[in-house]
């Protein structure tokens, strides 16, 4: 109804991008001119930015006719043809929850925001592997030595191709660099050391195969979007 108002739809946009932010790791609040809240929680991959999860809009306190006289009075203002009887039984009718309801709701996006990272992440490592034969070979082989050093001469070596034919192939099999892979494969395995409260995240990093925790929480905030000391701040909460 209000989009049938060129200035009552321009303020419900801008209200979108302003929870729609590109740069946001972390759920973005705003309240529109009507009173109602929306919150937008980003769903990455790594770094890369995905899409949303939306809480929708959402009243925070019980709407009243009093309220809507102000609505309706900037509606009017904006020359907006709206039918203000339908409008204010729309407004009234509004879904009220609790700022605690609220934030539960906007911690389970967050929750649901972090798993399908996760899940993006081993689809990534997962299914580009198994979309090539070459690439499944190489998959078969990291299995069960991906805590071991593994060199572009010996998996080359192991696969029985030169060194350039391995790189060449494994791109172009899976958008991918070995050196990526091989380190999404590894912060996948430091997932789980992490849910262990008595393992340190450098015996953690070590343990999976990373050479140094530098590498590591680089790598590993690469893959996440998160160092690994937030992410299991994250399982925890």
């Amino acid at each position: 109804m209000l989009a049938q108002s060129n200035k009552a739809c321009a303020a419900c946009l801008e209200m979108q991008d302003k929870i729609a932010d590109p740069s946001a790791h972390e759920a973005t609040s705003a309240t529109c001119f009507a009173g109602l809240c929306d919150t937008a929680v980003p769903v990455r991959v790594g770094e890369q930015l995905i899409g949303y999860l939306q809480t929708g809009q959402i009243a925070l306190t019980p709407p009243s006719r009093d309220k809507f006289r102000h609505i309706a009075a900037k509606i009017v203002e904006w020359g907006g043809n709206v039918d203000l009887k339908r409008l204010e039984d729309a407004y009234l009718h509004s879904k009220v929850l609790s700022r605690e309801q609220y934030a539960g709701a906007v911690r389970l996006l967050e929750i649901f925001a972090a798993h399908l990272g996760a899940l993006g992440n081993q689809l990534l490592v997962r299914e580009k592997a198994s979309e090539h034969p070459f690439a499944r070979r190489v998959r078969e082989y990291v299995k069960g030595r991906e805590s071991e050093p593994i060199s572009l001469d010996e998996i080359s070596s192991a696969l029985h191709v030169s060194t350039y034919y391995f790189c060449k192939m494994f791109r172009k099999a899976t958008g991918l660099t070995f050196t990526d892979y091989l380190g999404r494969v590894r912060v996948e395995r430091t997932k789980t050391l992490l849910l262990d409260p008595n393992k340190r995240v450098s015996e953690v990093a070590y343990e999976a195969g990373f050479g140094s925790l530098t590498h590591f929480n680089r790598v590993f905030r690469k893959v996440t979007g998160k160092s690994p000391t937030d992410y299991r701040e994250t399982l925890r909460s």
